[in-house]
């Protein structure tokens, strides 16, 4: 079973769903007020998850996940906690997600069977990447899949109507969604930017919104990743216009490294390279299986002129255009493979340009850069978004942002999708446009907002639903163990150093030298000084500890060793292995 299979585990069923009911607890009823908690996606870009309760009612909006980071080393994702639903999982009557990436529906296979295995609400494009995830774990139930039209009004429980509203992103059949309710609508925007010329919004745009003229909306909530950008970002159309000029004149083989999940551009490069007889081959997993959905719903004019790459090397390197993972940096994939001389089938030479249509997501600088590097120290003409205008991102700069407020007549304004500061940024753009300030809640995963039965009062409330770190770490799910974390951190800092001490139980002396094994600490040929005065320290704390003592209390043994030999190798080398005693009695 592949890391991508990983089984996801239900929580502990006995000890930890009273631990699920110690941290609900002390949650008040909601009574007749709507409840709005955004599960994960508020504190970060990533893991995007809001439940909305009213009455007997919950529907959840988008179940994402989160790759791991520099604070979690060796786990595999990071998910939203769902044990205030788990505890509630009988008032569930569906997941609705907004569109089709992995920070909106990756979290699914992990948390949907402990949730009842409620519904999931979709546009097609959607739900077929939400199946093809799901093949990846066969021992989950099939999924009960709705599939959702454009402006479609459907009644959930009874106390939620629910329709959809196309937006704009990057990735197809992204929608909003208006939910009606006995005290007023809400409008539950995510990702979502704005089709422009030059700062000038679309018709098409325009048209969109239009459904909101003349609307009183009672709380609307809206993506602000990119808040802090000013101005209008560059249109996906200006972007598609330089990738065709690029691919027009490239002389030799072109290689686009992009996002797998920027379906429409990848779209727009099959369909332009065929309109110029060029063919098309992409490499990574997750394009490709991007690209098999692509097929799968007719997106594409024509689809003669996709290749494998094993054909690369039948055709002129003119007529040759490649699509590829990578553009982040990651080290096993295709691009990276590529720019180090790896990859099986091609070697860049100086006829090849490579077009990384991506910006740089934070965190991954050092990764990228090591990547350009590699394809620098090659032939070929590299061309990256800050020498062209190659890349358009999929979430609304400032004004876009600012835009799409003005055309919705809301009382009440929650940002979501971005670390704090982004939410901060946005609310203060609320505020600028005519909101009160005490209309703006800014909150933390786990916060729980209310807005008042009449419609006239929003506040959060001081209890919060449980908002600690879930994590999926090879078979198991459930809360992070900081004491692991801590572990795993001081092992890739400062390594281990592992005693082995044997006792001879009748005279309570040790039986020999103990034996030191060390690894990432230091090199063990040229500390013997260091070693001896340790083993000096180990075996005064066995004997001292164990003198008098019968039964011999060996975690107490260990608990000691482990101090002085920790306080002692930190006042010699600065550093904080993870010591690691074996005390045995022989």
């Amino acid at each position: 079973m592949g890391r991508s299979q990983r089984r996801p585990s239900d929580f502990r069923p006995s000890e930890e769903s009273q631990k699920r009911r110690r941290e609900t607890a002390d949650i008040p009823s909601p009574g007749d007020n709507i409840r709005i908690i955004p599960l994960g996606g508020v504190e970060e870009v990533g893991k995007n998850m809001t439940a909305i309760e009213y009455k007997d009612d919950i529907i959840i909006m988008d179940c994402g996940l989160q790759f791991k980071d520099t604070d979690t080393p060796g786990i595999d994702y990071i998910i939203p906690n769902v044990k205030y639903l788990i505890e509630r999982k009988h008032k569930i009557r569906g997941i609705f997600i907004t569109h089709g990436h992995l920070d909106h529906i990756g979290g699914i296979p992990y948390v949907i069977a402990q949730l009842g295995n409620p519904p999931v609400y979709s546009r097609e494009f959607g739900a077929l990447m939400i199946r093809k995830r799901h093949e990846e774990f066969p021992h989950l139930p099939q999924i009960d899949m709705r599939i959702l039209q454009e402006n479609e009004k459907i009644l959930i429980g009874k106390n939620f109507k629910i329709e959809t509203f196309a937006i704009s992103h990057t990735i197809p059949d992204t929608v909003g969604f208006v939910i009606e309710t006995a005290i007023g609508k809400i409008v539950f925007i995510e990702d979502v930017r704005v089709d422009n010329v030059a700062g000038v919004p679309t018709e098409e745009e325009v048209e969109q919104y239009q459904r909101f003229k003349g609307e009183k909306i009672l709380f609307l909530t809206m993506d602000s990743t990119s808040v802090e950008k000013p101005g209008f970002s560059i249109s996906e159309d200006v972007v598609v216009k330089n990738i065709e000029k690029i691919i027009k004149e490239a002389p030799g083989r072109l290689v686009i490294g992009t996002f797998a999940s920027q379906v429409e551009r990848i779209i727009s490069i099959i369909d332009i390279s065929e309109k110029y007889g060029k063919k098309v081959a992409v490499e990574g997993r997750s394009m490709k299986n991007n690209l098999e959905i692509i097929k799968q719903l007719n997106l594409l004019k024509d689809t003669k002129n996709l290749i494998g790459v094993n054909e690369i090397n039948d055709f002129p390197p003119s007529k040759i255009v490649m699509i590829t993972t990578g553009a982040q940096g990651e080290e096993y994939a295709a691009l990276m493979r590529i720019a180090n001389k790896t990859h099986k089938g091609i070697t860049l030479n100086k006829t090849d340009t490579v077009l990384l249509s991506s910006s740089v997501i934070p965190g991954n600088e050092y990764a990228i850069t090591k990547l350009k590097d590699n394809l620098y120290r090659s032939e070929a003409k590299i061309i990256t978004y800050r020498d062209s205008d190659i890349h358009a991102s999929g979430h609304g700069n400032r004004e876009e942002l600012g835009w799409i407020h003005e055309q919705i007549d809301y009382k009440f304004f929650m940002p979501v999708h971005g670390h704090h500061f982004m939410l901060r940024q946005h609310a203060e753009l609320s505020e600028s446009l005519g909101t009160p300030r005490e209309n703006i809640v800014i909150p933390d995963n786990g916060s729980i907002i209310e807005i008042s039965a009449d419609g006239q009062k929003i506040k959060i409330l001081k209890e919060k639903a449980p908002s600690s770190m879930m994590t999926v770490d090879g078979f198991s799910i459930g809360d992070v163990q900081e004491v692991v974390i801590r572990d795993r951190k001081m092992l890739a800092e400062d390594g281990m150093f592992v005693i082995i001490a044997s006792i001879n139980a009748k005279t309570g002396k040790l039986k020999k030298s103990p034996d030191i094994i060390s690894r990432g600490f230091v090199y063990l040929r040229e500390s013997q000084d260091l070693l001896q005065q340790t083993r000096i320290i180990i075996k005064k704390t066995v004997e001292d500890t164990i003198a008098g003592m019968n039964p011999i209390n060996f975690d107490f043994v260990k608990s000691n060793v482990t101090e002085n030999v920790t306080k002692f190798l930190f006042q010699k080398t600065a550093k904080h292995p993870v010591v690691i005693p074996v005390v045995l009695e022989i």
